[in-house]
C-alpha cells in the first residue's frame, strides 16, 4: 500500500493562500488547523463556511472568514505553493519566516518516564504509517499517557496542522498536554506547537538550532531525538522529573 499525496489548494474568500502536497485525509481539519497556526483566525467560529471541493487537479478547501479576520486577511494576503508540508515558500519578507511566537503558559510538571510512554503511544497509533512506512504523525497525549488526538500525513507540517484544526474542533485544552511529532523539530513546527498551546514538544528526531531558541522563547520544552528511553532535553528542563 501507498500513501497518497495531491495537491490542497487552501482559499480564503476567494483567494488561494497556500497550495501544499498532503494526504486527502481530515481535510476539515487541516483547513482550521492551516488557518491557526498560520495565524489567520484564532478559533475555529472565525470560519464561517468550510466546503471540501474535489477535481480532477486536486482539492480545493474553500473557507469564508468572519468579518474581522476576512478584514485582516485582505490587509496580510499572500500567496504560497510549495513542496511537502513546505511552510515558507513564496512569503513576501523575511520578518515573516521569523514571526513572533506565542509564549505558551507553565503547563504541568512530567516524569522521565513519560517521555517515553509518549514516543511509544505515538508509535502505536499510526495505521497509515504502518501499512505505508511513508508518512509523518503527530499527536497530542495527555497526562495518562492515551493519545487523545492523532493525525498522519505524507508532510510533517501538515500532520501538525490537522493535529491542531482537531484539537481545536473537538476544543480539548492542550495547557497540560504534550505533542508528540515523527520528525526533526525545525523552527515552524514550534511555531506550530505554541499555536497550539502545548507546553511540552517531544520528537523523535533533533531540532535545529534556530527551533531551540525559538522554544526557548516561547517557554516550551523542547526534547528531540526521543527513542524508547533515550532523549535529550533542549529548552524549560523544569518540566521534566528527572529521579
Amino acid at each position: 500500500m501507498l500513501p497518497e499525496e495531491t495537491p490542497v489548494a487552501l482559499v480564503y474568500n476567494g483567494s488561494t493562500e497556500a497550495v501544499m502536497m498532503a494526504t486527502p485525509d481530515d481535510l476539515e481539519d487541516f483547513a482550521v488547523g492551516f488557518s491557526l497556526t498560520e495565524g489567520l483566525i484564532g478559533s475555529p467560529s472565525e470560519v464561517d463556511e468550510l466546503t471540501v471541493l474535489h477535481s480532477e487537479s486536486g482539492i480545493e478547501l474553500r473557507m469564508w472568514l468572519a468579518g474581522a479576520c476576512a478584514n485582516a486577511y485582505r490587509a496580510r494576503r499572500r500567496r504560497l505553493t510549495g513542496p511537502t508540508g513546505c511552510g515558507l515558500c513564496g512569503i513576501e519578507s523575511l520578518t515573516e519566516a521569523i514571526r513572533p511566537t506565542r509564549v505558551v503558559g507553565a503547563g504541568r510538571l512530567w516524569q522521565a518516564a513519560d517521555v517515553a510512554a509518549a514516543v511509544a503511544t505515538l508509535g502505536e497509533r499510526q495505521p497509515l504509517h504502518q501499512k505505508t512506512h511513508a508518512t509523518h504523525a503527530a499527536a497530542l497525549v495527555g497526562h495518562d499517557n492515551g493519545a487523545a488526538i492523532v493525525r498522519e500525513d505524507v508532510g510533517r507540517h501538515n500532520a501538525l496542522d490537522k493535529l491542531a484544526g482537531a484539537i481545536a474542533r473537538s476544543a480539548v485544552d492542550a495547557s497540560q498536554c504534550a505533542l508528540v511529532i515523527t520528525s526533526r523539530v525545525s523552527v515552524e513546527m514550534v511555531q506550530k506547537a505554541a499555536a497550539i498551546g502545548a507546553p511540552l514538544l517531544i520528537a523523535v528526531s533533533a531540532p535545529t538550532a534556530l527551533a531551540v531558541r525559538t522554544a526557548e522563547a516561547a517557554n516550551i520544552t523542547l526534547i528531540g531525538v526521543a527513542r524508547h528511553s533515550d532523549w535529550e532535553m533542549y529548552t524549560h528542563r523544569n518540566r521534566i522529573h528527572l529521579k
